[in-house]
């Protein structure tokens, strides 16, 4: 059952842009959500970062709200133009393309290598097959599916469903990758999670709370954020640029250190996000509109093979 399937005009903040999106919205009744649906030629997202799936583009409960858009100017085909918690795959087979030949990102489809360039995560790569997407809804979850069967051995079904639990404020993303093609597929995956937890912008009223005691160095520790055992804190507003931790040290080797917290001080609510699968790498990315971890799991699947993984976030107030 859809209930709510609905064309959408999508305008940019500078009024250069133009998307039409079928949006989808779910609800358990006490979290709202609003998704927007794949498409290659309306589709809020067209870029060929993230996978295109699962877009979320807001979400409300108790009274506040967790998504909204954290980037000025909004373009489809920008690499950025993604909102909520939106996953990127790492790219496969680019280092062994020539100039003109084909890669693989998943969640997107198949890509062409434009130049002898490394790999650039803000730049447009030209398609050559982005396989099938289709979509089931129902009151509480979308489910996303793409089949690619490609000419570079590497094909595969890969599912997201995104799901509000039962009377539970908690959004679960649930994820199945099996491997339908002749080569082995190993790569990293990890979830951005661009979050503005009521409008709030980064500073002293944000702070991220890890399962673990942080090391790492990056642009912006000591002047704008601070990691203090297993907090991750900012000194200050961060008003202009960006903060960059690209290594982040401290977890173990179990699922059990994918467990964050995004709080907002100052209106006292909060996410936590937990994952089934140890962390391979973490990160941390800020500008003065978001404030985003970025964990990465390890996804390896061998020809006929299934991985599968999953992500809880729960929402909650504190006093």
């Amino acid at each position: 059952m859809i209930l709510v399937a609905a064309f959408a005009v999508i305008l940019s903040g500078c009024g250069s842009e133009k998307s039409v999106s079928l949006e989808v919205d779910i609800t358990n009744g006490l979290i709202n959500a609003t998704l927007y649906l794949p498409d290659a030629d309306t589709g809020y997202y067209r870029g060929v970062r993230f996978d295109r799936s699962g877009l979320i583009a807001s979400l409300e409960y108790a009274g506040h709200t967790y998504i909204d858009q954290w980037f000025d100017n909004y373009d489809p085909y920008v690499h950025e133009s993604v909102l909520g918690p939106m996953d990127e795959f790492e790219s496969i087979d680019y280092d062994l393309a020539d100039v003109g030949d084909p890669f693989l990102k998943i969640g997107v489809g198949v890509l062409t290598r434009i130049d002898e360039r490394n790999y650039s995560i803000s730049r447009y790569y030209t398609p050559v097959d982005l396989g099938k997407w289709s979509t089931k809804t129902g009151a509480n979850f979308v489910e996303f599916t793409q089949v690619l069967e490609s000419q570079i051995g590497y094909s595969y079904v890969y599912t997201k469903t995104v799901t509000l639990t039962e009377g539970k404020p908690e959004l679960k993303l649930k994820y199945s990758l099996k491997n339908t093609g002749a080569k082995t597929i190993n790569t990293d995956v990890y979830n951005h999670n661009f979050f503005i937890i009521d409008k709030e912008l980064a500073g002293p009223n944000m702070q991220i709370v890890f399962n673990f005691n942080l090391e790492g160095e990056g642009r912006g520790v000591g002047e704008i954020i601070d990691l203090q055992e297993n907090k991750l804190v900012y000194l200050q507003e961060l008003t202009r640029g960006n903060v960059m931790i690209d290594y982040i040290y401290g977890f173990g080797k179990t699922a059990a250190d994918y467990d964050f917290r995004i709080e907002n001080l100052k209106t006292k609510t909060g996410i936590r996000v937990q994952g089934d699968k140890p962390l391979s790498r973490m990160k941390y990315w800020s500008r003065n509109t978001t404030y985003c971890p970025e964990p990465y799991i390890t996804v390896f699947a061998e020809p006929g093979r299934e991985f599968t993984w999953e992500y809880t976030y729960s929402f909650y107030t504190f006093e």
